[in-house]
């Protein structure tokens, strides 16, 4: 009868260990109805835990000048609100732009024309090539600025945005900042998605935001938020203040599955010997599943040593090829290659899980990488795999 030792993955803690491993089990058994699974359930004596009840976080109001949650600057902005709207801009530059076009309004009532003067629909894109030509703006202002001015001139929300604004915003400056903060918001992805090591602070960002909105030929005494911004502050406000004000039980709730692998990482021995004493105590054949973070658990302990009753390894949505290419896996790193009492080892992967890796390419000949359909985007699909029937089917192939 062939035992299967299950190592589970961060942040497991009863009772969901528990729950966990009876789903574990119906599912093996359904589909390889001879194998006994046993637990390895290390979570609660090495797993991480604020040994001093989150002393480390930061207490509110204790720095001098850094405003507290749900405070007002000057000019009766939110802090947190603001830094939350910025969020959203990150995420997608135009989100302000797509606010105005699409906001409930009605239709707004311009004045008329005067011959030869451009329909509001066609001045976002006079203004943002007033932006780009302006002998002001450079690169200096802001890293791209004038790439970002093209991108977002390209947008077909820039005629309904302008046309939904009021008429009284030519006056304020509403619409240049409006896509002076649309601009700058598509120069600050493009830092981040390029992983720039310094990215400029809220008062350079703001700097900017004038500077362009100025160039587009807004007021001077115009405000660098803009009036659109009014529109996204209900939606981001609360989750902002929420994140900030509940920092403590959020931490609590979400340490364990960072905290597990940085724990592990720094003093993994105890983890590997308690499993290395499961090990030690049963007559082969056996299988060790690990999962995530139990992967690189069972994958560090076989690697350290042999256990001649283990034939094989069963890895789903593990780390340990990433951690091993980037010399951060205890045991075993680039270009090392496996020892040869490593057993057997059948890798699963979703290629929608950003938390698991193919071993193939590094170690050709020595893994089997089988990839997985959850469904499911990430981090969903992480934690997935237990309900999914082709899961069993690829980890009885291996034991039958």
């Amino acid at each position: 009868m062939t035992t299967v030792v299950f190592v589970h993955g961060t942040g497991v803690r009863e009772p969901g260990f528990g729950e966990l491993f009876q789903r574990v089990g119906d599912g093996l058994a359904h589909r390889t109805p001879g194998v006994k699974l046993i637990p390895y359930y290390w979570g609660a004596e090495h797993g991480a835990r604020l040994a001093a009840d989150g002393a480390s976080l930061p207490a509110e109001g204790t720095a001098r000048g850094v405003p507290d949650p749900g405070t007002t600057e000057p000019d009766g902005t939110d802090a947190d609100g603001e830094s939350a709207q910025w969020e959203q801009l990150y995420r997608d530059p135009l989100a302000e732009l797509s606010a105005v076009a699409l906001a409930p309004a009605g239709p707004v009532a311009w004045p008329e024309l005067p011959p030869g003067a451009p329909h509001p629909s066609e001045l976002p894109r006079l203004l943002l090539a007033r932006l780009a030509s302006s002998p002001e703006v450079s690169d200096a202002t802001l890293p791209g600025v004038r790439r970002a001015a093209a991108d977002v001139s390209r947008s077909p929300l820039l005629g309904p945005a302008a046309q939904a604004l009021p008429a009284a915003g030519a006056e304020t400056g509403a619409l240049e900042h409006l896509l002076a903060r649309a601009v700058v918001a598509t120069c600050l992805r493009s830092l981040l998605d390029a992983d720039a090591p310094v990215i400029p602070d809220g008062e350079q960002r703001d700097r900017a935001v004038r500077q362009l909105a100025t160039a587009m030929g807004a007021p001077a005494a115009g405000t660098e938020r803009g009036a659109a911004s009014l529109l996204l502050r209900p939606v981001v406000r609360a989750g902002s203040r929420y994140a900030v004000r509940r920092r403590r039980a959020l931490t609590q709730a979400a340490h364990p599955a960072a905290g597990d692998v940085l724990r592990y990482l720094a003093h993994g021995e105890p983890v590997r010997a308690g499993l290395c004493a499961i090990l030690e105590g049963l007559e082969g054949p056996v299988a060790v599943l690990g999962h995530s973070l139990g992967g690189i658990i069972a994958f560090d302990t076989l690697v350290r040593r042999a256990h001649p009753a283990v034939r094989s390894l069963v890895t789903v949505g593990s780390q340990a090829p990433f951690l091993y290419e980037i010399g951060a896996l205890p045991s075993l790193g680039h270009p090392a290659v496996l020892p040869g009492h490593f057993p057997a080892w059948l890798n699963l992967y979703d290629r929608r899980d950003l938390l698991s890796h193919v071993g193939g390419p590094l170690f050709p000949g020595r893994v089997r990488d089988v990839a997985i359909d959850n469904r499911q985007p990430f981090p969903a699909s992480h934690s997935a795999y237990w309900a999914n029937p082709a899961v069993y089917a690829a980890i009885a192939g291996e034991l039958t």
